[in-house]
């Protein structure tokens, strides 16, 4: 696919350009996107990931890396961070009973996942000769974020002892401070104002995280026509194009810029386009924890439009002066 380099850290491609002027909407996902995550979602890959590893089955292993987490989510698979802690644990148990050096098998794993997600994860394991049903057995993963242990753990380490109380009507088990104050918003008013189209978010946050995040610029958003997948049935989870398409219909969007910085993202923006729907895919690299290999991960899937950050957009879509 030909780009055009309209200046640093913008590229349209050729057909994208022709198509910008009419486009109504803009759809936004939030992680990677409207925020910055590294600090607060990624560390709770790596924190679940070592409490459960340490109280579950006295391991001590490796850090769960940026690189790591980037890994199995170029598959498509996983976007849902808890599917990346699971499929980081078995891993890890696997490699410690298997006795061999863990960051290369975890690596292996990566490299025999798929877009089925942990479900790839396990089909893979299932194939060695290595037993850990027990863990399996004590994570019961996936399950409801009220009770499956695997999510209490992950979701009372994100959201911290208030938020988690506020949300699911429990007590956290932990006393520090939720890692979703970490979060970076990257967004801001005058870009929201500046690009002058209906606006929504599609994501897998569930709504009260999303606006805990972004505070008073939640509502500069059609919160009626956005979606938090975090709040519905796992299989409306992306890449499955059902919510973009339902938030598609609500804005009566005849054509549409859906921002994201994931495949899972791409994929379901490609699928939504195949059921008939106008969209441009824009794919967000900057906040990736290597921005060149996003960046080619993108190109080589054909993204319309790639931007190193979401303050590009406007410029992108030549409303900036």
């Amino acid at each position: 696919m030909k780009y055009l380099r309209k200046e640093k850290g913008i590229f349209v491609s050729a057909s994208a350009s022709k198509l910008l002027d009419n486009t109504d909407a803009v759809i936004f996902d939030c992680d990677g996107v409207l925020v910055d995550v590294s600090k607060s979602y990624d560390l709770a890959i790596k924190q679940t990931t070592e409490y459960v590893l340490n109280k579950f089955v006295d391991i001590h292993s490796i850090p769960i890396s940026a690189q790591i987490i980037s890994g199995f989510k170029a598959t498509g698979g996983f976007n849902d961070e808890v599917d990346v802690t699971y499929a980081s644990i078995l891993s890890l148990v696997a490699a410690n009973r298997l006795k061999i050096d863990a960051k290369k098998f975890i690596n292996k794993v990566i490299k025999n996942a798929n877009v089925s997600g942990i479900i790839s994860v396990e089909k893979f394991l299932d194939t060695l000769d290595v037993d850990i049903s027990d863990i399996r057995r004590k994570l019961d993963y996936p399950g409801p974020h009220s009770t499956n242990p695997l999510y209490q753990i992950f979701d009372q380490l994100f959201y911290g002892e208030k938020l988690y109380k506020k949300i699911f009507c429990k007590k956290s088990q932990f006393k520090s401070k939720g890692l979703i104050e970490n979060d970076i918003v990257l967004v801001n008013e005058k870009l929201i104002n500046s690009l002058n189209k209906k606006l929504a978010i599609v994501t897998g946050r569930g709504l009260e995280s999303t606006k805990y995040s972004l505070g008073k610029l939640f509502f500069k958003f059609d919160v009626s026509s956005s979606v938090f997948l975090e709040d519905h049935p796992r299989k409306l989870a992306k890449p499955n194009p059902k919510a973009l398409i339902m938030s598609i219909v609500s804005l009566h969007s005849k054509s549409c810029i859906y921002v994201g910085d994931s495949m899972e993202d791409l994929m379901m923006a490609k699928k939504a386009n195949k059921m008939g729907k106008q969209i441009l895919f824009c794919g967000i690299y900057g906040t990736a924890a290597s921005p060149n290999s996003k960046k080619k991960l993108f190109e080589k899937n054909k993204a319309d439009i790639i931007l190193e950050s979401i303050t590009l957009l406007p410029k992108a879509l030549n409303l900036a002066n």
